[in-house]
């Protein structure tokens, strides 16, 4: 993860804020976000701080981009198919399953960047590579459900 990025503002709620300080000379973007610490006021306001989440993955992830394609892909084949209303909830269950996991991937980096001043430790390392690998254990999950469920009638049709 590069310390060196930028956010995207969507509304007035938050605007682009570089930091820095003398001690980290990198420069470190954030949203600036009055009084995010306390709950929220609406349920609106809640809802803008998770797509604020989604669209920096998105804009700053890769894997993110990979994942949310093959996912794509693969819905879209299940209905193509015309897979069962189970099977094609089961395959967007585990592509879902997958973006969470990066999600929380790319929390746990930021995180963990952030306490160690992205400066190398092995207990970050260790965090961070966990957090990698629960990505990648979902991901062969979700390869897995979708060979099972979309493999059978895609080599029936090509017959």
């Amino acid at each position: 993860m590069s310390a060196n990025f930028s956010v995207a503002s969507h509304s007035s709620m938050s605007k682009e804020l570089s930091t820095s300080t003398p001690k980290r000379p990198e420069k470190v973007a954030a949203i600036k976000r009055e009084l995010s610490w306390q709950v929220s006021s609406n349920l609106l306001i809640s809802f803008h701080y998770a797509w604020c989440g989604m669209v920096y993955a998105f804009r700053t992830q890769r894997n993110f981009r990979v994942h949310l394609v093959i996912g794509s892909l693969a819905m879209g084949l299940a209905v193509f198919l015309r897979l069962k209303s189970v099977e094609i909830a089961v395959i967007g269950l585990t592509s879902g399953l997958v973006l969470v996991m990066e999600l929380l991937n790319t929390a746990i980096e930021s995180v963990v960047d952030l306490t160690v001043n992205q400066n190398f430790h092995e207990l970050a390392k260790i965090a961070k590579d966990c957090a990698a690998a629960a990505v990648l254990v979902s991901a062969m999950a979700a390869v897995l459900v979708a060979g099972t469920l979309l493999l059978p009638p895609l080599l029936a049709l090509l017959r």
